[in-house]
């Protein structure tokens, strides 16, 4: 599926289609992003639960795992306008660094930072990857990716996910999930800190190879509102105009 490809090789944020990763950002990451230290599960002391063997429709939650799962649900609910930074990190640990922006339901936007010309933008309905100095583009529903499980209006993950992990420690929980749409192939693994406040501090993909990319996020800020031409998939050419 050549959208598959190019999405993962653009961004590795949707899906699990192979392909390559972009090349790294020459200046990598920021001062503030080097800061911020990577969230890995295998650094979590104290968990709670026991990891099922997954199954073709999920693990067996108990409960309190089910309750950890509702309640990521009813963050990713709470969350109408967002805002931050983000780093990507491949399997070579190659990195490119970026801004985002979400508006629930459905939009969502992700700038890349020089010498990258690349954007990602969902319009709610449709999602869109343009590489600017090609002047190309390649486009899907947002329906056919797994952001529609977090994106959606009303998130339920218990509902339209299949849960593969769930882990919680004192101060992050750790949930792989993938849509139970069969149109919307892709594992995800979130990490979400819980304390002081509950906040999504990464996740991580893995592709049919089996090859990980990880997005580092910092500087997450709830807003009252964010402008919606952030959210227009502009048309590509000479004349395009860029959102403020």
């Amino acid at each position: 599926m050549r959208f598959c490809q190019r999405l993962l090789a653009t961004a590795a944020l949707v899906t699990l289609c192979g392909g390559a990763t972009l090349a790294e950002d020459a200046n990598g990451p920021s001062e503030a992003l080097k800061s911020v230290p990577a969230v890995k599960a295998t650094a979590v002391q104290g968990w709670t639960g026991k990891v099922a063997t997954a199954k073709n429709e999920g693990i067996v939650l108990d409960d309190s795992q089910t309750k950890l799962v509702h309640d990521v649900s009813a963050y990713f609910g709470s969350l109408t306008n967002l805002k931050g930074a983000f780093v990507q990190i491949d399997s070579a640990n190659k990195r490119m660094r970026g801004k985002f922006f979400v508006k629930r339901p459905g939009r969502f936007r992700f700038d890349y930072a020089l010498p990258s010309r690349q954007v990602i933008v969902s319009d709610g309905q449709n999602l869109a990857i343009q590489d600017l100095d090609l002047n190309n583009e390649d486009r899907v529903s947002i329906d056919q990716t797994p952001f529609r499980l977090l994106l959606r209006k009303d998130v339920d993950l218990l509902r339209d996910a299949k849960i593969t992990e769930v882990q919680h420690s004192d101060d992050l929980i750790v949930l792989g999930l993938e849509d139970k749409n069969p149109d919307a192939p892709g594992h995800i693994k979130l990490f979400i800190a819980t304390k002081p406040t509950m906040e999504l501090k990464e996740w991580v993909t893995t592709d049919a190879q089996g090859l990980d990319t990880r997005i580092e996020v910092s500087g997450l800020v709830q807003t009252d509102d964010l402008d919606g031409n952030l959210f227009k998939i502009q048309p590509l050419g000479p004349h395009r105009t860029t959102p403020n």
